[in-house]
């Protein structure tokens, strides 16, 4: 566990899954931890905004909050993003709303907090394995997530020397502590499915000084599930059309 000490937090989409697991274990470690989400946080955080991040004033209204109370930043953290539809039931306003969850929210709140970051501050941004991999009718979120991770290192370059920008593409990690089967850990090198606190744990070294050689990257973190070749009849696995 690292150390972050009246560190100022600020997490986009924390009140479940993996950004519940980041803010719980940066509460942990001592820091202010900040939320915005549109649903509550199950245990209270150092402050809390309620409000839909897709929209210009709510990302206006929150900084400027955040700002006049806490007059830095020291971390943000990019989480927020949902959207599972493609392009054979989603049309313009579903596939727009996730551009603006999963793109347009981190530009503007990165550009809102760019003259308040603190000395080495740093920006996570958490994407997805799905910006290099799909299933079908994936278009929405997928999407999302490859621009999030060409946003990463676009912003790492126009922020050197003040922040710096990295990014996390998770895999399959089980949020709701499901009974996996046998099959489904099997699929990871690693022989299991991630967990929320795998992220969590790689997002607290990114801010950390341990880091601090680090930026403009996108780190995979899918217990290898990605870089296994999968072939017909291969470890028993069968192509069934």
């Amino acid at each position: 566990m690292f150390s972050f000490k009246n560190k100022i937090i600020v997490i986009t989409g924390g009140s479940k899954g993996i950004g519940e697991t980041i803010a719980k274990d940066f509460k942990k470690s001592e820091a202010k931890v900040i939320i915005i989400d549109i649903i509550e946080p199950k245990i209270e955080y150092d402050y809390f905004y309620k409000g839909d991040i897709t929209q210009e004033s709510v990302l206006e209204n929150f900084s400027k909050i955040i700002i006049e109370k806490f007059n830095h930043i020291d971390y943000l953290i990019n989480n927020a993003c949902e959207g599972n539809g493609g392009i054979f039931n989603s049309g313009y306003e579903e596939f727009l709303y996730t551009q603006k969850l999963g793109v347009v929210a981190p530009f503007m709140l990165s550009k809102l907090f760019l003259n308040h970051f603190s000395k080495d501050a740093s920006i996570i941004n958490i994407a997805s394995t799905r910006a290099f991999q799909s299933q079908k009718n994936t278009e929405c979120y997928s999407a999302a997530k490859g621009g999030i991770v060409a946003l990463t290192h676009s912003l790492a370059v126009s922020l050197q020397g003040k922040v710096r920008v990295n990014c996390i593409s998770p895999g399959w990690i089980d949020t709701f502590n499901q009974n996996l089967s046998l099959e489904d850990n099997q699929q990871h090198l690693v022989k299991r499915v991630g967990k929320p606190e795998d992220i969590s744990n790689a997002v607290q070294f990114l801010c950390s000084e341990k880091s601090s050689f680090i930026t403009g990257e996108n780190i995979i973190i899918d217990g290898g599930m990605s870089k296994q070749m999968i072939y017909h009849d291969d470890f028993g696995w069968n192509y069934k059309p």
